[in-house]
């Protein structure tokens, strides 16, 4: 390992002797000072000793009895024990700065106390029984939930996941225009199920198996797409796919309003209002696909697609959803809703009181704490930071995103916009050392995903910022 490590450093300090030459003719500047250490901020708990089984215990297990598709981030993978709001504590007790969430999943907090009262309480009341019969904290949630939505978006149907989720809307899309046809977006992800992932638009996450019917449309991706941030020049290819790639009427388009999987990539402006008017001119339903970016999540507004000025026929959600419980829900319109009565449809955890109950608490707490607002003043200050780095920083090609859902793309030259593909990972490598642990992603592997829990702090982001000047500053 020392050696790879040592033969890994010799090829970041020989690409950024190549790159003196660019950096030459640069406007970004060289670091000056050297970039001390930066400190956690204070926060005042400690966990109780761990005593359970060690890393290399649970990665022995791990390799064993689970599936071999399962991989981890960082050279020695972390043993998580235990969550405190936007911190983590691994086996020796050494607090993280969790800038990942969960995958974009922990909006409250990790453990965040009303959220884990309202699942104790409702577990020892009654964990399952079947929709079948009646319980409150199903309707209670579904009445909430569609109270954050526009127009006539009333009715819900809930699930255990975001595949299911997607899956749902694209079986009730088809159903409803009579149509098979779906378009979806280059660089998406929607799941890895039979059909959402014919809706996924990256071979990194595509098996060789059938997956009808679907079509993948440009991705008006601002960063390296061909016309760069006007969203209606993209739009005008969803028109073609319809014009000679189907019948002339489709089911469905689904789209994330920001690609997370996909790098954090924020669809070019303009691009879904003309997008969406192809679609329902060709009988299509508009799917939103929230996963990533709901629930507060991008600050500017509680759904993503609300900052694109469109209101879909189907809105998917999970992850953020229950703060960490498994669940997902679809919510389309009543007259929509109708085609799953003309035959029997039946989930048997979907609705669960005690996933249900959690989710609502989870949404309490969005509303009661001000998250929304937080994510939007928090985000936009870290955002500012980072941008700033990129300024430092050669190999920081781009900083995109909104709210607490930001992207850092690094690459090795700015003009090519080469993917820093071996260079991410040395530098999360760095953070990680720090006490700040983020994801990553996009189609290359070469952007940061940032995506903490709402309740980050300002002192949070200048951790995370620093922390990531000080890892850039040792490549």
């Amino acid at each position: 390992m020392k050696r790879a490590l040592r033969t890994t450093t010799r090829a970041f300090s020989g690409r950024n002797r190549r790159s003196s030459s660019q950096l030459a003719h640069s406007d970004a500047p060289f670091p000056q000072n050297p970039v001390v250490v930066p400190k956690m901020p204070p926060f005042d708990y400690s966990p109780p000793p761990y005593s359970g089984p060690s890393a290399a215990q649970i990665l022995h297990k791990r390799r064993q009895f689970l599936s071999p598709s399962m991989f981890h981030l960082y050279n020695n993978p972390l043993n998580i024990v235990e969550g405190k709001m936007q911190y983590l504590f691994d086996e020796s007790g050494r607090r993280y700065l969790d800038g990942f969430g969960g995958i974009a999943t922990v909006n409250c907090g990790h453990c965040h106390p009303d959220v884990v009262a309202a699942i104790v309480d409702q577990a020892k009341r009654l964990q399952h029984s079947t929709i079948l019969y009646l319980n409150h904290a199903i309707a209670d949630f579904a009445e909430a939930l569609a109270s954050k939505l526009p127009g006539d978006l009333k009715v819900v149907f809930f699930t255990n996941s975001g595949t299911e989720a997607n899956e749902l809307a694209m079986m009730i899309a088809r159903l409803y225009t009579g149509c098979h046809d779906v378009i979806s977006i280059r660089n998406a992800y929607h799941g890895n199920a039979a059909g959402t992932m014919g809706a996924t638009a990256q071979s990194n996450w595509k098996f060789n198996v059938i997956q009808s019917g679907v079509h993948h449309t440009m991705n008006p991706d601002q960063y390296r797409g061909v016309f760069g941030s006007d969203g209606e020049k993209y739009a005008k290819d969803v028109q073609d796919l319809i014009d000679f790639g189907t019948c002339g009427r489709v089911g469905g388009f689904m789209a994330e309003a920001v690609q997370g999987v996909g790098g954090i990539m924020e669809l070019a402006p303009g691009y879904l209002p003309a997008a969406y008017k192809a679609v329902r001119k060709a009988g299509g339903l508009c799917i939103a696909d929230e996963v990533q970016s709901g629930f507060a999540r991008t600050g500017s507004h509680f759904w993503g697609f609300e900052a694109h000025g469109v209101i879909p026929d189907i809105v998917t959600m999970a992850k953020g959803i229950g703060n960490g419980i498994p669940l997902g829900a679809v919510v389309t319109t009543p007259e929509i809703a109708q085609v799953l009565t003309h035959r029997s449809y039946f989930n048997t955890f979907g609705g669960n009181p005690l996933c249900t109950t959690a989710g609502h608490a989870a949404l309490k707490v969005l509303e009661k704490e001000k998250l929304q607002e937080n994510a939007f003043v928090v985000g936009s200050y870290l955002k500012e930071r980072l941008t700033s780095l990129k300024e430092k920083y050669e190999i920081i090609g781009d900083v995109r995103g909104r709210g607490l859902m930001l992207g850092v793309e690094l690459v090795t030259d700015r003009h090519l916009k080469t993917p820093a593909k071996t260079e991410i990972l040395h530098v999360m490598e760095q953070m990680k050392d720090v006490g700040v642990l983020i994801g990553k992603g996009g189609f290359y592997g070469n952007v940061f995903r940032i995506t903490p829990p709402l309740c980050f702090t300002k002192e949070d982001a200048d951790f995370l910022a620093d922390a990531m000047d000080y890892s850039l500053s040792k490549m």
